[in-house]
């Protein structure tokens, strides 16, 4: 049916080391993509032969080839997707998913999806977890439903992503981010779901070094507007992650670089107001604090806070 069908879009640069892994787990799946776009963002290794070689058995897989020269940078991923979404053939599908070239997972993966899709019509943006080289798993703290999907296998009902104007290129990285506030800031409920289980094959934000991309990540959460005590706790929580105690101090230093290098967030007023009254309402669960301790009305915050 045309509301339970998907498509997929995959931005690859020089993935030869992992697509085929990618590939054979979207082949396994006991419910196929009608079309699945992989935009290869001028790669200079196997990829185009790779993925023109299980094209030629398999119709719904598709190249589009970017040839231009252009900055290795996180606005050329999200104009890769872009790219490829432009192109789709297909028109009548319910759901879109955006997959990172370097990821595997059971042949139900999708299939769990879209049963879940089918049982909460408000879902909006949902996927499973990534499970890292090391085998950790981020998981929501103290039973919270989690409301984070990564960018690597992030599936969109089609109404949700027209809502929120699809992913955005923004110079620090985090148009995952970016899409889930919007979705929740446009009604809709996002969620990952820790049974569907995504095995990552390189550590998150490694390219270019583990501290150069945690150093990053602390960039991003400033330019997207993240409440400062908030992005404080949350390094803490991540200070038994790789590399050990440093990944979180040196993604907390980009954050405080961040103060005087990019002044202010690089997301509208609006959005920053909305994610920051989220944290904030996260900070009063996760710790039971009074309300007063953090300098708000219980009755004013709990009616700002959107609750999926």
């Amino acid at each position: 049916m045309t509301h339970h069908s998907y498509v997929l879009v995959t931005a690859a640069y020089n993935e030869e080391k992992f697509l085929p892994l990618t590939i054979d787990s979207v082949l396994s799946q006991t419910v196929l993509p009608k079309e699945w776009i992989i935009v290869s963002d001028a790669s200079t290794d196997r990829t185009d032969e790779i993925v023109l070689r299980y094209a030629k058995q398999n119709p719904l897989i598709r190249l589009l080839r970017v040839s231009e020269d252009h900055p290795r940078n996180f606005s050329a991923q999200v104009n890769a997707i872009n790219l490829g979404c432009a192109d789709l053939r297909a028109s009548d599908y319910g759901f879109l998913g955006n997959l990172d070239a370097d990821v595997s997972f059971g042949p139900n993966y999708f299939s769990g999806l879209l049963e879940r899709f089918s049982a909460n019509p408000k879902l909006g943006l949902a996927g499973g977890v990534i499970r890292e080289k090391d085998g950790t798993i981020t998981l929501a703290p103290r039973g919270e439903r989690l409301q984070a999907v990564p960018h690597a296998l992030q599936l969109f009902r089609r109404q949700c992503y027209d809502d929120i104007g699809g992913y955005p290129a923004l110079p620090y990285g985090g148009p995952d981010v970016y899409a889930e506030v919007m979705a929740r800031m446009k009604g809709w409920v996002v969620e990952g779901f820790p049974d569907l289980v995504v095995q990552h094959h390189r550590y998150t934000s490694s390219a270019g070094g583990q501290l150069r991309g945690r150093f990053r990540q602390g960039l991003m959460d400033f330019s997207l507007g993240y409440y400062p005590v908030f992005e404080a706790l949350k390094c803490v929580r991540r200070l038994r992650e790789q590399p050990f105690a440093i990944g979180a101090i040196v993604r907390m230093a980009g954050f405080c670089w961040a103060y005087r290098a990019v002044k202010r967030p690089l997301v509208p007023d609006d959005f920053v107001d909305f994610l920051r009254r989220e944290q904030r309402q996260r900070m009063r669960t996760y710790f039971s604090l009074l309300p007063d301790t953090l300098g708000h009305n219980p009755k004013s915050a709990s009616s700002e806070i959107t609750t999926n």
